[in-house]
């Protein structure tokens, strides 16, 4: 009887040690689980013979063919001056750090769901790559997207009180400030221009010696642009289909 007894108690104990055990862990902070995906293919693409480094980065290291653009962008159905955007800042941002390998598919594929390539709000881009309009996000006032006062004057967004992510890749006026680059050589760094805005981009995901080939490496890079793993998925597939297509 003595026994039994004892072994009910120890049992008591083992259950509450237990289950103090499992509240301390639920209390603790989680660390991010978010699961690693296979990244996309990396898309290639057929350069101009003998094209050589020019400085500007819509010409960067090797001109796309024109023979090529023209039909990639038929398959792709990318505006061919975007994609040539597109391929020019993933070039660009390889060869500034060559450890990253960007695809030109993975760019395009986050401009594609950021703002169907500059056609958010019936917009289109011009010939020298800009925004026919301000391409301005809504306001991120905290009913439903995150709450981001404003950070520049509603100089970008034209709202004073709330930000907006703005231009054909979306960046928040505070991100941009940091982040942005001059793409076609103008002197100026404008979100609202698409080879300014895609090297931007392609030269974001590439940050903290992210190794874009490897599953860890692209997932990061994509859920840095955006904490979804629903949009990790969307810009995956998108970036398989642009690979296949061209």
């Amino acid at each position: 009887m003595l026994r039994v007894k004892r072994f009910l108690v120890f049992s008591l104990f083992v259950g509450c040690a237990s289950a103090a055990f499992a509240f301390w862990v639920m209390g603790q902070p989680r660390a991010d689980v978010r699961a690693a995906v296979a990244p996309p293919p990396r898309a290639g693409f057929k350069a101009e013979p003998g094209a050589g480094g020019i400085a500007t980065a819509v010409n960067v290291t090797r001109t796309p063919d024109g023979q090529w653009l023209a039909q990639a962008a038929a398959r792709t159905r990318i505006p061919a001056r975007t994609l040539r955007a597109y391929v020019a800042a993933a070039a660009s941002a390889n060869e500034a750090t060559p450890t990253c390998g960007v695809g030109w598919n993975t760019v395009a594929a986050v401009g594609f769901v950021e703002s169907a390539h500059g056609s958010y709000g019936g917009g289109t881009l011009d010939t020298a790559g800009q925004a026919s309009g301000p391409i301005v996000g809504p306001s991120l006032n905290g009913h439903g997207f995150a709450a981001i006062a404003d950070t520049d004057g509603g100089t970008l967004d034209g709202d004073g009180t709330w930000d907006h992510a703005v231009g054909p890749m979306q960046f928040i006026p505070s991100t941009w400030r940091l982040v942005g680059r001059d793409g076609n050589g103008d002197g100026t760094a404008d979100p609202f221009n698409i080879d300014d805005a895609a090297l931007s981009a392609a030269t974001y995901l590439c940050g903290h010696g992210r190794d874009l080939t490897t599953p860890q490496g692209w997932t990061d890079a994509i859920y840095s642009y955006n904490q979804s793993d629903a949009y990790i998925r969307q810009v995956r597939d998108q970036a398989i289909a642009y690979a296949g297509q061209a």
